[in-house]
């Protein structure tokens, strides 16, 4: 499960932290909740957010993943309110949406954004911690509206990242 840490002050979003939260595959399911749970209250305590943003579930052909990954986000979202953060949801499309203009993006378009928005030298080590970036700075998008996101990511999405960006597109 990744995570991503944002730091805002005005108009400037800072990257704090980002990672994913990993265990021995060979974990009875309930330990990797327990795992979760705490590393998330670890993250929550270490930085000491005002918030919660997460991916919504979506649907799968795999009922099993389904029921594993709604724990999951379950866990997650109590380790959240014990510490009395909100919680919001954001649908895969939205955050796709708000990161590069498209809710059909892939996902190195959306790493790619990410870099250009938070003007990372690379992205983050794992797709999950780069997914949970995503989630974050769709939540900031949200909160500071549609004229202060377009601002604060330089405005046109991924059309624009591509304009301004010629030698890193392919």
């Amino acid at each position: 499960m990744g995570f991503g840490v944002l730091m805002v002050r005005s108009a400037k979003v800072t990257l704090l932290e980002a990672g994913a939260i990993r265990f021995p595959s060979a974990d009875d399911h309930t330990l990797k909740l327990r795992a979760i749970f705490r590393q998330t209250t670890e993250i929550i305590d270490r930085h000491h957010p005002d918030e919660l943003a997460i991916e919504a579930q979506f649907f799968g052909n795999n009922v099993q993943s389904m029921l594993k990954l709604g724990r999951a986000q379950g866990v997650a979202i109590a380790a959240a309110l014990q510490r009395d953060l909100s919680v919001v949801e954001y649908a895969p499309k939205r955050i796709k949406q708000s990161i590069t203009g498209n809710g059909n993006a892939s996902k190195e378009q959306v790493a790619a954004m990410l870099v250009s928005i938070l003007g990372l030298e690379r992205t983050p080590k794992s797709r999950d911690a780069t997914d949970a970036v995503a989630v974050a700075i769709c939540h900031h998008f949200a909160s500071t509206g549609p004229a202060n996101a377009a601002k604060s990511r330089g405005g046109g999405g991924w059309s624009a990242f591509m304009r301004n960006n010629p030698d890193r597109v392919i």
